[in-house]
């Protein structure tokens, strides 16, 4: 009986209302397949389970030694103003860093007393009691879960860490689901993209073109006199065929996927190349001879804010040049793209619809940067982006 007693559940526990809760959170995220709700979804329902004041869900690519990258960083209890005061996300250093590297549990009383803390970033809220679970499926690290201040206890126990790890070999297959499910979708997309734009390419420009010809043709048959009139409004259909193949081509130019492979200035000469060769309007592009390395997160909204920036342009300005350039500042990294185009009116909220402008907004948030988007009618529009190194 001495043995029993020793293992008994701690005062409180209730392993049955646990294990019910745990199903709960089990069911809730396996029945979703969106792969940023689901990591959301790990994030809350973990905090829950063992009533903890915070929970985070970190993803990055760990598979090389030494590596501590991370690439997103999911936080449940914490308000929209205490993530602003934030001065950056952890990096993957101290605690996070040692749950990593070992790939293991760690259950501590006070964060301050381990050695392997390094401490808060600005304005993160002090936090106390501390336990670490990691997220494998089939020999990978998926993620890390990270909850901290036990709420009524002063460390989390060891009912808590079972508990967290069970739900992580959930988490587990989840996320590998939703994974699986979004390539697929990815693929048919692909596919449904390829089919729309070569159709378009094969079949509607080449009739369209057809027909310019032919009205070009009936334009140098007209004898020089009298014909003035019917001459202007030939050349009006002739411009407008034009602009018809160019609005396709601009088309189809958005339904070709683009990825960013991890090179930025790579990734921004590919996306100059074609904006050029797609609309004929020259771009100069400044960016340094040499770029320190950038993360993968920063790359990659460098990388779709000129895409997007870009295509705005394409669509709306009937600009006649474009500059896109990209600075590295001291411990900051600002890209601009700006236009000589006809510009607009940035309080009509009316005309910042369908510009991507929130979408550029939102991912300068995710990564404690700004965005801001200069522009007047007939004046051009100038779009920045700066983020923290």
């Amino acid at each position: 009986m001495p043995d029993l007693v020793k293992t008994k559940s701690p005062v409180g526990y209730d392993a049955q209302k646990a294990l019910e809760t745990l199903n709960r959170a089990a069911l809730a995220i396996a029945s979703e397949l969106d792969v940023d709700k689901v990591l959301q979804l790990i994030a809350d329902s973990a905090r829950e389970l063992v009533g903890a004041d915070y929970a985070a869900l970190a993803v990055g690519d760990w598979r090389g030694i030494g590596s501590s990258s991370v690439h997103q960083f999911i936080t449940s209890g914490m308000s929209r103003e205490q993530i602003l005061r934030i001065d950056h996300w952890p990096h993957g250093y101290g605690l996070l860093g040692a749950l990593i590297h070992e790939q293991k549990p760690i259950r501590i009383r006070r964060i301050q007393d381990d050695p392997r803390s390094v401490g808060f970033p600005k304005g993160h809220p002090m936090m106390e009691s501390f336990l670490g679970v990691p997220i494998t499926g089939a020999g990978e690290t998926l993620g890390n879960l990270y909850l901290t201040d036990k709420r009524g206890a002063e460390e989390f126990s060891a009912a808590d860490q079972k508990l967290i790890e069970m739900l992580a070999a959930h988490a587990a297959v989840a996320i590998q689901n939703a994974r699986l499910y979004s390539q697929v979708e990815r693929l048919a997309i692909l596919e449904e993209r390829t089919r729309i734009g070569m159709d378009l390419h094969d079949g509607v420009i080449q009739s369209i073109y057809a027909v310019g010809l032919t009205l070009e043709s009936t334009r140098l048959a007209l004898l020089p006199d009298n014909n003035e009139e019917v001459s202007a409004l030939l050349n009006t259909a002739i411009e407008g065929l034009n602009d018809a193949i160019r609005d396709i081509r601009n088309f189809i130019l958005d339904l070709r996927p683009r990825r960013f492979a991890g090179d930025v200035l790579q990734g921004l000469a590919q996306l100059v190349r074609e904006f050029q060769a797609n609309t004929m309007v020259p771009v100069s592009i400044h960016v340094p001879e040499r770029l320190e390395t950038l993360s993968m997160p920063l790359g990659r909204a460098i990388f779709l804010t000129t895409q997007e920036a870009l295509a705005n342009v394409a669509r709306h300005a009937r600009a006649g040049e474009v500059n896109v350039s990209l600075n590295c500042i001291a411990d900051r990294v600002t890209l601009t793209v700006q236009d000589d185009g006809r510009g607009f009116d940035t309080s009509n909220e009316s005309q910042r619809v369908g510009h991507g402008l929130a979408n550029m907004q939102a991912r300068a948030e995710s990564l404690h940067g700004t965005f801001d988007v200069k522009s007047a009618p007939g004046q051009g529009t100038t779009v920045i982006l700066d983020l923290p190194l």
